[in-house]
C-alpha cells in the first residue's frame, strides 16, 4: 500500500526563535517515516522574520509554502493552512513543538491499518518551574491517561478524560475541513475563542482519536513570569468558550467559578487580609494534592508556588471570557 501524502501545517506569529528546532525535528521524523510530505507555514503577521526562518530551516529538504496572513489569530491561520494543504493527511503542528524521531513512522504504520486520526503525546520542557508546572497541569488533569501512558483511543463519550489539542494532531484533510466548517464561537473576537476543543470534539464524534507515547513530541513553554501570566490569562479566556457548555465535564467548575470569585472579591474589599490567605490556601491545596498523587518534592514545591500565579491569571481570563460572551450576545 502506498504511503499517504502528508501536509504539515504550522501557524506562526513571531516564532523565529523556535522554528529552526521545530522544523529540524520534523525533517528527522519525516526521513524515518517515508511520508511524501509538504510543509505549509502560515505566517500570521509576524514581525520577527518567521517566514525567513522557515525557509532557511527547510533548506529545500521538503517542499515549502508560506501562506501570509494579517494577524487574524491561530484558528484562522490553521484554517488557511488546511485549505492550502494538498496532502490526504494533515499534521497540525505548533511552532514550539519538536516531534520525536520515530513519531511519524509510528503513525504511518497505524494509518496503513485504517487508524488515521492521532493526537500527539505532548511532553513539556521542564527546564524551568513554569515548564514543570505546565507538565504537571496536564498530567494531573488527564490522570486517566498519564497515570498509565499507553496506545489507546477515545471517542466523544470519553472526550474530556484524555489530553488533546491541535498542538500536534494528525487526521485526514477532508475530516479536518469538515470539523472546521462546524466551528462556532460565542465570542465576537475569534482570536480569543477556544480554537481546538470544538474542532476535536467534532472529529471524535465521527472517528476515534488515537493517542500513544510512540507518537510523542516536546513542547517549549513560555519561560518568563510575564509570558507565563499572559498565557494563563489566555487559557482562562478560552476555557470559558470551550467548556462553558453542559457537554463538558468541566462545566460545573465554570458555573461555580463566577459566584465564588465574586464573593472572594467582595470579601477581600472588606477584609484585605482575606486575599493573601486565599492565595496561600490555593498553594497549600495544590501541594497536598501533589503529595497525594505521589509527585516528587520538586514538583510539590512548584505546585505550591506556581499554582497561585496560574490561578490568578486563569481567573482573570475567565472573567475576560465572560465579558466576551456578553459582548457576543449584545452583538446578535
Amino acid at each position: 500500500m502506498a504511503t499517504p501524502s502528508l501536509s504539515v501545517v504550522i501557524p506562526v506569529r513571531d516564532e523565529a526563535a523556535h522554528l529552526p528546532a521545530t522544523i529540524a525535528a520534523l525533517l528527522t521524523a519525516l526521513e524515518a517515516s517515508d511520508f511524501d510530505a509538504e510543509l505549509v507555514v502560515v505566517d500570521d503577521g509576524s514581525t520577527d522574520g518567521s517566514a525567513d526562518a522557515a525557509r532557511t530551516s527547510a533548506d529545500g529538504r521538503v517542499p515549502l509554502r508560506i501562506v501570509p496572513r494579517a494577524g487574524e489569530g491561530r484558528f484562522e491561520a490553521r484554517r488557511a493552512g488546511l485549505e492550502a494543504a494538498e496532502g490526504k493527511l494533515v499534521l497540525l503542528l505548533d511552532a514550539r513543538v519538536r516531534l520525536e524521531p520515530d513519531a511519524l513512522r509510528f503513525v504511518r504504520d497505524r494509518v496503513h491499518v485504517g487508524e488515521s486520526v492521532w493526537n500527539g503525546h505532548v511532553v513539556v520542557d521542564a527546564d524551568t518551574a513554569y515548564g514543570v508546572f505546565w507538565q504537571l497541569l496536564a498530567e494531573l488533569a488527564w490522570r486517566d491517561y498519564f497515570d498509565r501512558p499507553r496506545t489507546t483511543s477515545f471517542g466523544v463519550e470519553e472526550f474530556d478524560r484524555f489530553p488533546k489539542g491541535t498542538t500536534c494532531f494528525l487526521a485526514p484533510r477532508e475530516l479536518l475541513l469538515s470539523a472546521f466548517s462546524t466551528f462556532r464561537t460565542r465570542y465576537r473576537d475569534v482570536r480569543l475563542a477556544n480554537d481546538d476543543t470544538p474542532i476535536l470534539r467534532a472529529v471524535a464524534a465521527r472517528e476515534r482519536i488515537g493517542i500513544s507515547p510512540s507518537f510523542a513530541c516536546v513542547y517549549s513553554p513560555r519561560t518568563t513570569l510575564g509570558r507565563f501570566l499572559r498565557h494563563a490569562v489566555h487559557r482562562g479566556t478560552v476555557f470559558v468558550d470551550g467548556h462553558g457548555t453542559p457537554a463538558s465535564r468541566f462545566f460545573p467548575a465554570v458555573v461555580a467559578f463566577f459566584p465564588l470569585s465574586a464573593a472572594l472579591a467582595v470579601g477581600a474589599a472588606r477584609r484585605p487580609a482575606l486575599l493573601p490567605a486565599a492565595v496561600g490556601a490555593v498553594g497549600v491545596v495544590a501541594a497536598v494534592y501533589g503529595v497525594r498523587a505521589g509527585r516528587s518534592r520538586r514538583e510539590v514545591v512548584v505546585l505550591a508556588t506556581v499554582t497561585p500565579l496560574y490561578a490568578l491569571g486563569h481567573g482573570i481570563g475567565m472573567w475576560r471570557g465572560a465579558a466576551e460572551l456578553l459582548r457576543g450576545l449584545a452583538a446578535r
